[in-house]
């Protein structure tokens, strides 16, 4: 799977600021690009509904009902993410992303937690969950190794 024109256009659409893009080429991307390598497929289908605002669901624990997550799902065909959803609203609609959008989108949702892609088609019960803390985590790591100035949104 080539993912590389999709890190070609995340970088083009960036802000020309003259310090995004390469923010984005040292730390950003190659994280980026490393997720993306293990996901099975160059695209995967989001729910969202008429604003274009992804479905966002929350978990709970059952040990501790206090503790919550709030994930978005990712599904290798459009007929699973209505399954799943089980809802035959009208307002929502599965929208085909490149997977490197996907996993860029997460460091915007600051109210999202987690990614979890749902590979095998009709198969729900194991998905790979990607944790937007690990995900900064990384980017973060990456800018101190290329000694890049992080925005301060990684603070």
């Amino acid at each position: 799977m080539d993912i590389e024109p999709q890190l070609q256009q995340l970088l083009r659409n960036a802000p020309q600021d003259g310090k995004t893009p390469q923010l984005l080429t040292q730390a950003v991307i190659p994280v980026l690009r490393a997720y993306a390598r293990q996901m099975k497929y160059p695209n995967y289908y989001v729910v969202q509904n008429q604003q274009k605002r992804w479905v966002l669901t929350t978990l709970s624990n059952r040990a501790e009902p206090d503790l919550e997550k709030k994930v978005v799902y990712a599904f290798a065909s459009p007929q699973d993410a209505m399954l799943f959803n089980g809802r035959a609203e009208a307002d929502l609609r599965p929208v085909s992303l490149p997977v490197t959008h996907v996993l860029f989108q997460l460091f915007a949702l600051k109210t999202v937690d987690s990614l979890v892609f749902f590979e095998k088609s009709g198969d729900f019960s194991a998905g790979k969950e990607i944790k937007r803390t690990e995900l900064e985590s990384l980017v973060q790591q990456q800018f101190l190794k290329t000694k890049a100035s992080p925005p301060a949104d990684f603070a």
